[in-house]
């Protein structure tokens, strides 16, 4: 097996030695038309999903009638589909034209999303074809994810994936702070429904920048295998159960997300209803998450460069973790303190933890089985957020928010120590700087 083996300190310096020449990894990638393109793909991406998700929600809730299951589900629909078909989408990435599957898939998102305001002008928008077009648009959404995890090693080199990932992340982050903005306007201005064009939009947008990839991508990245069709289904499993880190990220990242899933869902209800914060101050708790983002993104390189991949993502998963006892503790007093402070530090630390994993997975993933290590970890990662998400609701109403967010917080805690635990010895792990291929 393959994989990105950590260099000895003198490998290291010879590394720094032979790249001082180089220019600086940001320089070096603004260049790169095709990366270009991936930065600009994600900002429309994440300006469409943020538009449709709050599009959605609005509808549901105030013109359809949902209750507080109904608007949980519609979030479940949209990572359950991620859960099953992650591994699929995986395989399809290692097998078929990547830039023609990006395409399609961004295409058919068009479609998706573009039959709601269709419906609603007709006057026939109704509660299931929500469910059904959350379903499908996050179907789409998350085999896109994980093609794109598989696309970005085949176009940019090792030693330039850590500042890739922090640059697609902050791309997302952009469309992450402008989309529920634009979003909120139109819906103010037209109403829920027709402001979902503006989403089709950005999808459309994102097509046309996906379309624009290099040709090359179209090669697959490993030959079809002789035998049934879904043989190599199972690769993607065999490489994280074989490789020690990648195990832990999994696990502790599923860990992770079943209780930030529990977290999350009560969240508004929590900071609104018993915390009685008033909707600017809601506003700006999200801000702050926002800017947090910002700077997850700015400092990730740096951090995960001093300090090494894995170091970096061991701390910030435990610091991301234990910032989620800030949430029930604001029940004490000084709520809307302690919220900011907690976006502000979950903000940064779970940022630069994602984008660390993400480096470190596709470093160690061989290049045939990119697509497939990304969706079965992907698989893992999604499966538990709804589950989070509809036993936190459940438990809150029996037991109330604040026990269920410290139990929420609690488990975080737990599935970050787990990478703490002693490794075996011999276990490798991704250096603090990325072999480079100068050589």
């Amino acid at each position: 097996m393959t994989g990105a083996h950590g260099p000895s300190t003198a490998d290291q310096d010879k590394d720094e030695a032979a790249g001082a020449g180089r220019p600086a990894p940001w320089r070096a990638l603004r260049r790169q038309r095709p990366f270009l393109l991936l930065c600009g793909e994600q900002a429309a991406s994440s300006v469409g999903r943020q538009i449709t998700a709050l599009a959605l929600a609005l509808l549901a809730v105030t013109q359809l009638n949902a209750g507080p299951f109904g608007a949980s589900a519609l979030l479940a629909l949209t990572y359950l589909p991620g859960a099953v078909l992650s591994p699929f989408a995986g395989l399809l990435a290692d097998r078929a034209r990547l830039r023609a599957l990006a395409v399609t898939l961004t295409g058919l998102q068009v479609l998706v999303v573009g039959s709601v305001p269709l419906a609603g002008a007709l006057g026939r928008l109704t509660l299931p074809q929500l469910y059904v077009v959350a379903g499908l648009s996050g179907a789409l959404t998350w085999t896109l994810s994980v093609v794109l995890q598989a696309a970005l090693p085949r176009v940019v080199p090792p030693e330039l994936l850590l500042t890739g990932n922090a640059a697609l992340t902050g791309a997302r982050t952009a469309g992450q702070i402008g989309g529920p903005a634009l979003g909120g306007v139109l819906v103010g201005l037209v109403g829920a429904s027709p402001a979902l064009l503006a989403g089709v939009v950005a999808y459309g947008v994102e097509t046309v920048l996906l379309f624009a990839l290099p040709a090359a991508l179209n090669r697959p990245a490993a030959p079809v295998a002789a035998g049934p069709r879904f043989s190599g289904l199972c690769e993607g499993f065999a490489v994280v159960r074989a490789e020690p880190v990648l195990r832990r990220q999994v696990l502790a990242g599923a860990g992770f997300n079943l209780g930030s899933g529990a977290a999350d869902a009560l969240f508004v209800l929590y900071a609104g209803r018993e915390l009685a914060l008033k909707p600017w101050q809601l506003g700006a708790v999200y801000a702050t998450f926002s800017v947090a983002t910002v700077a997850g993104v700015v400092l990730a390189g740096r951090f995960a460069r001093t300090i090494g991949l894995y170091r970096a993502t061991r701390i910030c998963a435990l610091v991301a973790a234990l910032a989620i006892f800030l949430v029930p503790a604001a029940s004490l007093g000084l709520a809307f303190p302690a919220l900011l402070a907690y976006q502000l530090v979950f903000g940064g630390a779970a940022t630069v933890w994602a984008i660390s994993m993400t480096t470190t997975q596709q470093l160690i993933a061989p290049p045939g089985l990119q697509g497939r290590v990304a969706g079965f970890a992907q698989a893992a990662l999604l499966t538990t957020v709804p589950v989070g998400a509809l036993s936190g609701g459940a438990l809150a109403s029996w037991l109330g928010n604040v026990p269920v967010l410290t139990g929420a917080a609690g488990t975080t805690v737990l599935a970050a120590l787990s990478f703490w635990l002693p490794q075996r010895r011999g276990a490798r792990t991704p250096a603090a700087k990325p072999p480079t291929t100068a050589e």
